[in-house]
């Protein structure tokens, strides 16, 4: 392997491993969530995650066996998560004050989802194959579209958790 292929493959296994940890965060996150929203929507995303690994372990078989990508390899499509409320349903403002958990999921979740579009943004920058450039970015677009999700939720709730739970200053 030239040094270039060894560090697509060193990227490849970088991310195969972020993946695989999201994927079992957000199983944890679906276990663990008293809402039923949330637990659909946590599944989700950790199904996505694994659908990344398993994208992105095809594409380092490929590059160890024949020393390129697989360019038939498909990624699916992301599930949308839009609205005012993208993950929970509005019910889970009656018990804010208790969503400790789910507020912590979302935190987590957002560095999660922020650092794998750092990745995989500077992992298409620095891609010379136009196909492995193009599933980095379509893979960053793709976690953004978490990455937004879980910051959405955050933000529509943030002001009642802290309020409900003592942490605001007035």
């Amino acid at each position: 392997m030239d040094s270039h292929t060894e560090r697509v493959a060193k990227g490849l296994k970088q991310a195969m491993q972020a993946e695989i940890e999201g994927q079992h965060f957000y199983e944890m996150a679906a276990q663990s969530t008293k809402d039923a929203r949330g637990r659909e929507v946590f599944e989700t995303l950790a199904h996505e995650e694994f659908e990344h690994y398993q994208f992105l372990k095809a594409q380092y078989q490929s590059l160890e066996q024949t020393g390129r990508i697989d360019a038939t390899a498909k990624l699916g499509e992301p599930h949308r998560l839009a609205g005012p409320h993208p993950i929970f349903s509005p019910d889970i403002r009656k018990r804010i004050g208790s969503a400790h958990y789910e507020m912590t999921a979302l935190s987590i979740g957002i560095q999660l989802e922020l650092s794998a579009v750092n990745f995989y943004r500077a992992e298409a920058e620095v891609a010379h194959d136009p196909e492995v450039k193009a599933f980095h970015q379509r893979l960053a677009v793709w976690e953004k579209g978490h990455l937004s999700a879980l910051q959405a939720q955050a933000e529509a709730l943030k002001e009642d958790y802290w309020h409900e739970s003592g942490f605001a200053p007035f």
